[in-house]
């Protein structure tokens, strides 16, 4: 069996992996589980399309950028679960960054 994919395809999988680190950059720790949920499955989607649409071949499939969109979400949690979080990295890449919460108050 061979197995003959674009190097589009193994970008977005790549992509796929890193993407928990995004939403921890852009979230913090008090930040529903539900809410992070959803923007990494708006940003597994938006990889999936983009993939499908740089991938090119014989046109856009829709059917095609659906499937990496699951593809890309399955991917990104199970790398949170089984790479990020137990090596630390999605807690300090939600610590990395100055919060509202955590800046001081002025005329304190």
């Amino acid at each position: 069996m061979n197995v003959n994919l674009d190097s589009a395809y193994w970008l977005g999988l790549a992509i796929s992996v890193l993407l928990p680190v995004l939403v921890g950059l852009v979230t913090t720790r008090v930040t529903h589980p539900g809410a992070k949920a959803v923007l990494l499955l708006a940003l597994t989607a938006a990889n999936g399309f983009l993939i499908e649409l740089q991938a090119g071949g014989d046109g856009y499939d829709l059917g095609t950028a659906v499937t990496l969109t699951l593809v890309s979400f399955g991917t990104a949690v199970l790398s949170h679960f089984g790479l990020w979080k137990p090596t630390g990295v999605s807690g300090k890449a939600q610590d990395s960054l100055v919060t509202a919460s955590s800046r001081p108050v002025a005329g304190a």
